[in-house]
């Protein structure tokens, strides 16, 4: 991945709506959304909601394919996928964080060593 690329997706998730759709995206995994089903879960108007879609859409987040009538948007995991590998591998130490591919499950894995203790506890519902 190019530094351009990463930061194009950086910008286009800095956004709190973007940033929304793209968490919904993951949810709704590699089946994606119609935007009409997008839009009313988090209460965008559609032609907001076009916006910010084709913004992420051009940074490489979002895929979008027709079926029949509708326009089935997804998170674009193998993009996704390449940014977190670039920030762990480019970014961070070898003794911080590193990756490791288990063909068995198909998947990558990262690891992140425990380094620093949290100073405060952090509340989980």
């Amino acid at each position: 991945m190019e530094i351009n690329d990463a930061l194009l997706a950086f910008t286009a998730l800095s956004q709190d709506t973007r940033l929304r759709v793209f968490r919904l995206l993951v949810e709704y995994g590699t089946e994606g959304a119609p935007a009409g089903t997008l839009s009313e879960a988090l209460a965008i108007p559609h032609n907001t909601l076009s916006f910010h879609l084709s913004h992420m859409s051009n940074a490489g987040l979002v895929l979008s394919q027709r079926k029949g009538r509708s326009i089935i948007y997804s998170a674009n995991f193998e993009f996704f996928t390449d940014l977190i590998r670039y920030m762990v591998k480019d970014c961070c130490r070898k003794d911080m964080a590193s990756i490791r591919d288990n063909k068995k499950k198909k998947c990558s894995i990262i690891e992140l060593s425990n380094c620093c203790s949290p100073t405060h506890k952090e509340a989980y519902p």
